[in-house]
């Protein structure tokens, strides 16, 4: 495509200033984030299954599926989900994705027993999976690249309230219904009617991303769109838009292949083991810490309160993320956190008292956050050209996710070598040798257009 045959909608949308457009683009999606909680009432349902329902057993083969038959669906469903989006469009992989999860937790719900349920589980995670990379990667082509940071970790911080919710109307759905056969299919019955609203609300206030639609050639259609963009701004701010000073840009399409060669292999690499940091560091912590205190004497009560009160690091972490994320460059940034994560992995595993537990476990908990909305909102999302943006975010997710299948293995191995310190201590040399990788590998995004970010010539 010629520099001629496009609308110039990159130079366009970054100029324009904050607005309530942007704030309905940003609750929308954040909306859709939050109430796409499978998996935040995984561990709830299969506590019932297991000790009143009795699907599950301890020890069989059925249990110990239950985490990893949901990660693999993650892991395929962001692979696939990204090329489906970056062929059909934001918005209608959006909603493709939504329909499926929806269906796939009401048929959770209507389950008749546990092979059933396995194979609607398995659907959760394929379709969560593609919709977290439309979700995340595609709000960054919406938003101008002077504080696309800033909105994304907005995005992260809404969205990264589901597991607390999601729980707390768990408690709410088992002090209110007496039959655990039907608590169970409640979890799933609730989340599936808030991600209807959030469906229509896509269907209603989400427009297709004129950036997409450029990098299709459908150049008329990403023209109508932002027309309609920018007239809904002026008359909600009563001013005139800035004039466009940048030139037009060429805008090509890439194939998926494009993904393993030259500049993009290089950003394949770094966006796979950044995502691999972050879920390898995040899910130990979240899934090994009661165990992990369990094995350090504390009493299961003792070390529950002391696991619940180190994650509210996370709400207050991303909550920091958002105030300075464009404020620092996004190289620096990951290496800080990295560098800071390996400290404090380090000094949380020395710990022997509950209090200095707590602290250095809460203080740990804020860095990781941080890290996860650096992570998987803004960095990752963000590296990408228009046409490769969901294929090269879905990509590097389920690289991610394979190290979830894997990494369990490592740690408790060295868990049951090394004790709960020697875990600590895993979790900092992962962060040193990410924080290694962002340096040399990295490429700087902060205030870049989508455009520059995706010219790789």
């Amino acid at each position: 495509m010629s520099n001629a045959k496009t609308a110039n909608i990159g130079a366009r949308l970054d100029r324009l200033p904050n607005s309530s457009w942007h704030v309905k683009m940003w609750l929308v999606t954040a909306f859709a984030l939050l109430v796409c909680w499978s998996n935040g009432i995984g561990g709830a349902v299969q506590n019932i299954l297991l000790n009143e329902v009795h699907w599950l057993e301890p020890g069989s083969t059925l249990l110990a599926m239950w985490g990893t038959t949901y990660t693999i669906g993650q892991l395929f469903g962001a692979l696939i989900g990204g090329p489906i989006g970056d062929k059909i469009g934001r918005k209608k992989s959006i909603l493709l994705y939504e329909v499926i999860h929806i269906i796939a937790m009401l048929g959770g719900a209507a389950s008749p027993n546990v092979t059933v349920l396995y194979v609607f589980r398995l659907l959760q995670g394929l379709s969560l999976g593609a919709l977290l990379v439309v979700l995340f990667a595609g709000f960054t082509e919406y938003v101008p690249g002077r504080n696309r940071g800033t909105w994304s970790s907005r995005t992260s911080f809404l969205g990264n309230w589901a597991h607390p919710i999601c729980n707390g109307l768990a408690l709410v759905v088992g002090m209110t219904v007496a039959s655990y056969d039907m608590n169970w299919r409640i979890q799933y019955m609730i989340p599936s009617i808030l991600s209807i609203i959030a469906s229509i609300w896509v269907y209603k206030k989400f427009p297709e991303s004129p950036r997409w639609l450029e990098s299709q050639g459908r150049v008329e259609e990403a023209d109508r769109i932002m027309t309609m963009i920018e007239k809904e701004i002026e008359a909600a701010t009563g001013k005139p838009l800035p004039e466009v000073t940048v030139e037009p840009k060429a805008v090509k399409q890439l194939p998926y292949s494009a993904l393993f060669k030259g500049k993009l292999l290089k950003r394949t690499i770094v966006g796979s083991l950044v995502l691999i940091g972050m879920n390898t560091i995040q899910y130990t912590l979240m899934n090994w810490m009661p165990s992990m205190l369990s094995s350090m004497g504390y009493s299961t009560s003792d070390s529950q309160f002391m696991t619940m009160f180190g994650l509210f690091g996370a709400p207050f972490g991303i909550f920091i993320a958002s105030l300075i994320m464009d404020k620092v460059p996004r190289k620096v940034m990951g290496v800080c956190l990295l560098v800071l994560m390996a400290v404090l992995g380090v000094i949380t595993g020395q710990q022997t008292t509950m209090n200095g537990l707590i602290l250095w476990t809460f203080l740990l908990n804020t860095i990781i956050y941080m890290y996860v909305c650096y992570a998987s909102a803004v960095y990752v999302p963000e590296m990408w050209p228009t046409s490769a943006k969901l294929s090269g975010s879905g990509f590097s997710n389920a690289m991610g996710r394979v190290s979830n299948i894997f990494f369990p293995f490592l740690v408790t191995y060295v868990a049951n070598s090394m004790g709960a310190s020697g875990v600590f201590v895993l979790i900092s040399i992962v962060a040193v040798i990410i924080a290694v990788c962002i340096l040399f590998l990295g490429i700087e995004t902060r205030g870049e257009s989508v455009e520059d970010i995706g010219n790789i010539e």
